[in-house]
């Protein structure tokens, strides 16, 4: 088995560093080494899971997908020994984290009071803002954010799904008409991201994929004010269903093309340097995210309505009769 780990973690620093070299620097063998047990693998899968030559290597698609499983496996590995490490140490000391500055204000900030009366030792400094900040040299423990982190050299952990709609107003659906599937989009003004691109990605209600190249004549890189603009009736938004779920529970929103998911790859992240000797301080912060947010983040639960008792009227006092 230990044979088996350490293939697994030849393999994937391979990728990760993009070469024989790089990765035999990074694990302190020899390139000879480690291409003898990126061979071994090999043989033991049955399948060829990189093509390499003297200047380049390649995933096969076979490797691609062991890559992710691999990668998950070691990730879940790491962070076991790292919790069972981090658990002889006391949170404390100084934690920076940075966050979108819409979703820290709604979501995060709130739930700072019970933090600190949980870790009272932390000293807790958050940046809010829609920047996409380099964690290493600006110096953040972690970030929090709400993308694809497909090529994110960062260590990361999964905080919540990301849900997200396509909504305009009542009134901007009367004057322009309703989409009843994506190329329907192209007739109307949607308002943009300048972060993301004008290719909306979707799923069919059969979870056939496509994308949609959809056009605006207003860009943003700040999700507040494209909330505010759909909520102007400006034009046609996809939005995170944190961001405008009291919208559309009010009906200042409408959520539009039922059956149709946008953007199933992002997700929300906590990611930090790396996962060896990661901090206590960072790591209860991690898990007590995970655990406020949960697997269905409570935004994209149907909001209960407070019952209000009914209370008795009391019977009227007879009258006092003086003699």
């Amino acid at each position: 088995m230990a044979d088996v780990f350490s293939e697994m973690l030849v393999f994937a620093r391979v990728v990760g560093s993009g070469g024989l070299s790089a990765a035999a620097r990074e694990l302190g063998l020899s390139p000879a080494m480690v291409s003898r047990r990126l061979a071994a693998l090999e043989s033991r899968l049955g399948v060829r899971l990189v093509n390499r030559t003297t200047r380049s290597l390649r995933l096969t698609d076979e490797g691609a997908t062991y890559y992710d499983s691999c990668s998950r496996v070691l990730a879940e590995i790491e962070e076991a020994n790292a919790a069972v490490s981090a658990g002889r140490q006391a949170a404390q000391g100084a934690l920076r984290v940075a966050l979108p500055a819409s979703f820290g204000n709604q979501y995060v900030a709130p739930l700072i009071p019970q933090f600190a009366a949980r870790y009272p030792a932390v000293q807790l400094l958050l940046s809010l803002s829609d920047r996409n900040v380099n964690v290493v040299e600006e110096g953040f423990d972690l970030a929090i954010r709400i993308a694809n982190l497909a090529d994110s050299s960062l260590a990361a952990r999964k905080l919540a799904p990301n849900r997200r709609v396509i909504c305009a107003t009542p009134d901007y659906l009367r004057r322009h008409g309703v989409p009843r599937m994506p190329t329907d989009l192209l007739n109307h003004n949607c308002l943009l991201s300048r972060d993301f691109s004008s290719s909306w990605e979707y799923k069919d209600p059969d979870g056939k994929p496509g994308v949609v190249r959809v056009t605006g004549r207003y860009v943003s890189d700040n999700w507040e004010v494209l909330r505010e603009w759909a909520l102007a009736g400006m034009g046609v938004a996809l939005k995170s269903t944190w961001d405008v779920r009291r919208h559309l529970e009010s009906g200042a929103l409408v959520s539009l093309l039922p059956g149709y998911t946008f953007h199933t790859d992002v997700a929300i992240y906590a990611v930090y340097p790396h996962r060896r000797h990661l901090p206590a301080k960072t790591r209860v912060f991690i898990e007590f995210l995970a655990e406020s947010f949960g697997p269905e983040p409570f935004w994209d639960k149907p909001e209960v309505k407070p019952v209000k008792p009914r209370i008795k009227a009391r019977p009227a006092a007879e009258p006092t009769i003086l003699p």
